[in-house]
């Protein structure tokens, strides 16, 4: 796994837990809150419903404490009369204190006068009016003998109603108390509703009555509901009153959570491929780029490939560092091949310097005794003995010492070319090791050369450092766009800076020999597409003397020179054609005619690294 997934893992992973992080306090927390929220809001409606409840029960005791508080009701209480209840306990009256029951006991707790009905003025079978005296147990008998208020709820055979009694007096609200008003209302689903009303809450009486105790609160899905039982005058449970308050807040709240974790995670997937992308630029692709820019460096040959990454961070500066450093290896690299070619070059010269040197002195002795050996030979003697011979009398004593001289001279010649000849035999067996030696060293010019990445306009600045001085101050060399189109090539480098070297010199002397003092050679590139390879096409092209169409051809022929004598530097265009047809390329020649310059040009196959 390469450090972009895993950066990349790591900040998904690091997100991905920030939203469940998040998720788990939304859920935990923050919607939890919110039900809280309306728990609370529950229970202070329910607390509105109570107040309500005491409110109507307080207005109930007003209207009771109005009725008490009327002299004619005292004077009834002390002397009751049908007049007073034909009168005043009229259905009318009764509907207008919108009381379902009136009742008026005197101190003995009996019950003097009595009515009840509905709110629409109807008969009402109702229970409670229908009693001769108070209940033994009635928990009000001891608010009749103290003269004092009560009020609460009370179970009939119509259901719960509110009732609220206070003291009968004399009508100034003073003196004692000679019975009790009782008044009450029926709790009808109409009752409950205005309740709800006055307390802004949905409220409901339940069918049955649960236990006394705190409030009882209900989530639904949809409601908040709070139960609550209250207490009849018995200290029994009465109703149970339940109050239903919609869950907008949750609701609200869960839609907010859903936006917000929404929000969070499109905030969460921006911000990580932000980051990402910030990351991608500034560090992991320099990094990338450099990762892969080491490697290949490590696996080729190639050194002339540099990052150029621009930056003042650590990763720039390590660019930097590492294509200085590569620049050093290179540098240090073609030193070392241009030492390596030179000292090859010296040791081979050296080593076939020293076998024919070794097969020349003999040679050289043996040639010398042969040359002693001809010159010691009778030859002139001989000549003119057979002259004189031809000239003289037959059968005289002259001419028998001359025949004799000549068989003796005629056997000295023989002795002498029999000995020559073996000399010869022995320099024709000299004569092969000295081509045997010569043959070893073309083969070994055959042998494979270094290759390496370059770049052509280096190539030509690298030249130009092994040029003699007064030729780089005769010729401006111009190096063709195409040269940088090019790019960088596989060669053999130190050979093609020699072949480029004496180039050169060539065209510097070519100015020259023009009557020039400064001159141009300017060097172009092109890549050649051959059927099955690609080729080097190298032009170099002066403004010098030219050449002559007859002597082109003979341009690259062993011994042949268009040098100037007063110079001698170069290593010859023969060795050029030689060193250019090993690497399996060609060199040739072309000129328009004297005095119109003169082009060379190389045409070198690209090798092809492996790995």
């Amino acid at each position: 796994m390469n450090i972009r997934t895993k950066i990349v893992s790591l900040l998904a992973l690091l997100f991905v837990a920030l939203i469940v992080l998040d998720v788990v306090v939304q859920h935990r927390i923050l919607l939890p809150s919110f039900a809280e929220l309306e728990r609370d809001d529950a229970q202070t409606s329910m607390k509105r419903i109570e107040y309500s409840l005491d409110q109507t029960l307080d207005g109930l005791q007003l209207s009771a404490t109005d009725w008490g508080d009327w002299q004619d009701v005292y004077g009834y209480v002390q002397t009751p009369n049908a007049d007073f209840v034909s009168a005043n306990i009229t259905p009318n009256a009764i509907k207008q204190l919108q009381v379902n029951a009136l009742l008026i006991v005197d101190l003995q707790g009996k019950v003097v006068a009595s009515r009840s009905q509905e709110m629409s003025g109807a008969e009402l079978d109702l229970d409670v009016t229908q009693w001769h005296s108070l209940p033994e147990n009635f928990p009000w008998r001891r608010n009749l003998e103290e003269g004092t208020p009560a009020k609460g709820l009370i179970k009939t055979n119509q259901g719960v109603m509110m009732i609220a009694a206070a003291p009968v007096l004399n009508g100034s609200g003073s003196g004692k108390a000679l019975g009790m008003v009782i008044m009450g209302r029926l709790l009808t689903p109409l009752q409950i509703g205005l309740l709800g009303a006055q307390a802004q809450a949905r409220l409901s009486m339940m069918p049955g009555v649960r236990s006394i105790g705190t409030d009882q609160i209900v989530d639904t899905d949809a409601l908040t509901e709070v139960y609550r039982t209250f207490e009849d005058i018995y200290a029994r449970p009465a109703l149970t009153l339940r109050v239903e308050v919609p869950r907008r807040i949750t609701a609200r709240g869960r839609d907010a959570v859903t936006y917000a974790s929404a929000y969070l995670i499109g905030a969460a997937i921006a911000a990580l491929i932000l980051l990402v992308i910030v990351l991608n630029r500034t560090v992991l692709s320099p990094l990338a780029r450099v990762t892969r820019h080491a490697v290949a460096i490590g696996k080729g040959t190639d050194l002339s490939a540099r990052l150029n990454i621009e930056g003042h961070d650590e990763i720039g500066l390590l660019a930097r560092e590492f294509d200085g450093m590569v620049e050093r290896v290179a540098h240090t690299r073609r030193e070392l091949v241009d030492q390596s070619f030179q000292a090859g070059f010296a040791e081979l010269a050296k080593g076939v310097l020293h076998n024919l040197g070794n097969a020349m002195t003999p040679l050289g002795v043996r040639v010398s005794k042969l040359s002693e050996r001809l010159r010691g030979a009778p030859v002139a003697d001989l000549e003119r003995a057979s002259a004189e011979l031809a000239a003289g009398e037959a059968g005289s004593a002259r001419n028998s010492d001359l025949k004799e001289f000549l068989r003796l001279g005629c056997h000295a010649m023989a002795v002498t070319i029999g000995d020559a000849k073996a000399d010869v035999a022995v320099i024709e067996r000299q004569s092969v090791f000295v081509h045997t030696a010569l043959s070893e060293l073309m083969r070994s010019t055959r042998n494979e050369h270094v290759i390496e990445s370059v770049c052509l306009p280096d190539l030509v600045t690298q030249t130009l450092e092994i040029v003699p001085d007064a030729c780089r101050h005769r010729l401006v060399v111009e190096r063709d766009e195409s040269l940088r189109k090019v790019g960088v090539v596989p060669v053999a480098r130190s050979v093609l800076r020699l072949v480029l070297q004496n180039l050169i010199i060539n065209a510097a002397d070519a100015v020259r020999d023009a009557g020039r003092d400064k001159g141009v050679l300017r060097v172009a590139a092109e890549i050649v597409h051959d059927a099955d390879r690609e080729q080097l096409h190298l032009q170099c092209k002066d403004n010098g003397v030219g050449i002559p169409e007859h002597i082109l051809e003979r341009m690259f022929e062993k011994g042949f020179s268009t040098k100037s004598r007063e110079t001698n530097y170069g290593i010859g265009l023969h060795w050029c054609a030689n060193a250019i047809a090993a690497l399996g390329g060609r060199i040739w020649a072309a000129s328009e005619g004297p005095g119109l310059g003169a082009s060379m040009h190389l045409l070198l196959p690209l090798t092809v690294r492996e790995g």
